[in-house]
């Protein structure tokens, strides 16, 4: 038990942590002249690991996610929800917002198509929580940071709320806060082309490249910001506004979150800065649910789908849910570091 105990720690440090690449960057710097231990040699060797890492790991999940997103077009997607019903149909659901696209704004066209197609309301809300929120990326990305319990339960809570979200948006009847353009869409029912194996790797390969160039400048915005909170800002700042002394860091981290615009991947250098100047894991986690969640910008596009009532509802639904997370992980901290 004990080696497996060992092996499982130099995966998560090594392989996924990359913990290797800080110490070769920080030798590389020091070689060069640069003292790694004040601010600016602090801030350059942060920025380098971070954006190398998240980086090297991207490219390696995207391509691995999207192999497996390609056995799962909108097509098949919706014919597969179309066979469940009830909480089983918002479960399903959620699991498969794991495996497409990252950002919010991304799945809202996703959204809108398999509400067009006839699907349940409340299940396609649940696959519209879950898909920025948790994914399989999100999943590795964060055991190479807070490690395998905290990422584990963190998906696992995510779900919770798409399913949660989605079935009591199903048990209101809000089918007719949809705009009419969608719920009178016809849906073409087209059977998916069977691919072979080198068709998939170029669907993965292209997905890489496309989702590279969306994503890397959010990569390089939330680790330049990583690296000013982790050398620059205060210790005792962070703890004052994000600590265990303020009781309302949680909404207060949820209400900075949703202006935001990025999806996992930017929000995590984020928060492994955060954490190591003190923040509360669930303060932490509460953002980063709000920024992939409830940004602007995807809530912009959502009202072109759903009405005012609909839209607060969702909006409502999310952000009691994620604060209510929030606090919860500040409670049991203490068994999750």
């Amino acid at each position: 038990m004990e080696a497996l105990h060992s092996i499982w720690i130099f995966i998560q440090d090594q392989a996924l942590g990359m913990k290797w690449l800080n110490a070769v960057i920080g030798n590389g710097l020091s070689a060069a002249g640069l003292d790694t231990s004040t601010r600016w040699g602090g801030s350059i060797q942060f920025f380098l690991y971070d954006v190398i890492k998240i980086t090297a790991l991207l490219c390696f999940l995207i391509f691995m996610i999207s192999y497996i997103q390609s056995y799962f077009p909108p097509e098949r997607s919706r014919k597969i929800l179309g066979r469940f019903h009830g909480i089983w149909a918002n479960m399903i659901a959620a699991l498969l917002g794991t495996v497409t696209p990252f950002c919010s704004c991304s799945s809202i066209p996703l959204f809108i198509g398999f509400t067009s197609a006839g699907l349940p309301i409340g299940v396609t809300f649940s696959f519209l929580i879950s898909s920025p929120m948790v994914d399989l990326g999100s999943l590795v990305l964060l055991m190479s940071i807070f490690g395998a319990k905290i990422a584990i339960v963190y998906v696992v809570i995510g779900l919770v709320i798409a399913v949660v979200g989605g079935t009591i948006i199903e048990k209101m009847h809000m089918e007719n806060h949809v705009e009419e353009f969608i719920r009178n869409a016809s849906s073409v029912d087209i059977e998916s082309e069977e691919l072979a194996v080198k068709d998939r790797l170029v669907f993965a390969r292209e997905q890489v490249a496309g989702t590279f160039k969306k994503v890397f400048p959010y990569i390089l915005i939330g680790v330049g910001i990583g690296a000013a909170i982790h050398n620059w800002i205060p210790e005792s700042w962070i703890q004052t506004v994000l600590g265990s002394n303020n009781p309302f860091g949680v909404i207060l981290a949820v209400l900075a979150g949703v202006p935001m615009y990025a999806d996992i991947f930017g929000t995590i250098p984020v928060a492994e800065a955060l954490l190591a100047k003190g923040a509360q894991l669930g303060t932490i986690l509460s953002f980063m649910m709000a920024v992939t969640t409830l940004s602007l910008p995807s809530i912009i596009m959502l009202r072109k789908a759903v009405r005012p009532k609909l839209l607060r509802l969702f909006i409502g639904i999310c952000s009691l849910g994620i604060i209510i997370v929030g606090y919860l992980f500040n409670a049991f901290q203490y068994l999750l570091i």
